[in-house]
């Protein structure tokens, strides 16, 4: 590992053990270690520095409830430092603003991000997105555009719900080539259960606000999803694609001989 990449590492370990072997002084591993902590007070925020040096990726920012000019602000505050990107439940207005500090900023309007990528270790497999239909899509974007920011390979499998399951069926093949597969579904929320009954590697379940009045507004397809019978399948918050994709990209970033619960290394 170069010493500029051990300054963005995830694992104070990497630091301890350049030390050993005498690629950097103790002095130098101190400033980089205690680097995990640093904040920077822009008054309305304290725009965390260390987030990807202890987690892997930058601090991401929620964009609802900011002005625009706040939501420019923390991100030119990251963007200085050479970090990715990550702006969720934003819009166009905001956009303008960062674009005027990060002109090489990216606006998805479907899933509500403002990104700018940087090169990085890439996850060890593909990250597939499933969607239950069409109503789905701006949350299953939200987890698709975000696991790609954290630099995965992500495959999206749209429009493929319970109502017509062999559309799900005729793409069995996409399911078992993933390392880990999002699900995201309203209405009764039935989809999670299919896939983690079909796969034996980690579903990520995300219930979202689309349906009838029975709905509730998610709260049907998260019961069901927490109730799912199928082993292997976790679920996140209402809407919560960004949560999905940072749980996905956490795991998809462990090593490669890293064994799935049920069967041989996961490659």
């Amino acid at each position: 590992m170069q010493n500029d990449e051990l300054l963005r590492s995830s694992h104070v370990r990497d630091v301890l053990e350049a030390v050993r072997a005498g690629a950097i002084s103790p002095a130098d591993a101190e400033r980089r270690i205690l680097a995990a902590t640093a904040t920077q007070n822009l008054g309305y925020a304290r725009v965390d520095h260390g987030r990807a040096f202890r987690q892997g990726f930058p601090e991401v920012i929620y964009g609802k409830g900011k002005t625009p000019s706040q939501v420019a602000g923390i991100a030119e505050a990251i963007a200085e430092r050479g970090d990715a990107l990550l702006v969720t439940r934003t819009d166009r207005v905001a956009f303008d603003y960062v674009a005027k500090v990060v002109p090489d900023a990216t606006f998805h309007e479907h899933a509500g991000i403002i990104e700018r990528r940087r090169p990085g270790p890439m996850g060890q497999g593909v990250i597939l997105v499933a969607a239950a239909g069409t109503s789905d899509h701006s949350v299953a974007e939200e987890a698709a555009i975000s696991a790609e920011v954290m630099n995965n390979h992500v495959d999206r499998l749209y429009d493929v719900g319970v109502a017509g399951i062999h559309r799900l069926l005729e793409q069995h093949h996409r399911l078992l080539a993933a390392r880990i597969i999002i699900v995201v579904a309203g209405m009764e929320g039935a989809l999670a259960s299919v896939v983690g009954g079909l796969v034996r590697v980690p579903v990520i379940a995300v219930p979202t606000s689309t349906g009838y009045g029975a709905s509730f507004e998610g709260l049907t397809a998260l019961l069901a999803m927490l109730n799912s019978c199928a082993s292997g399948v976790s679920v996140v918050n209402i809407d919560n694609g960004f949560g999905a994709a940072a749980v996905a990209s956490s795991i998809n970033h462990l090593p490669a001989d890293v064994a799935s619960p049920s069967g041989p290394p996961v490659r």
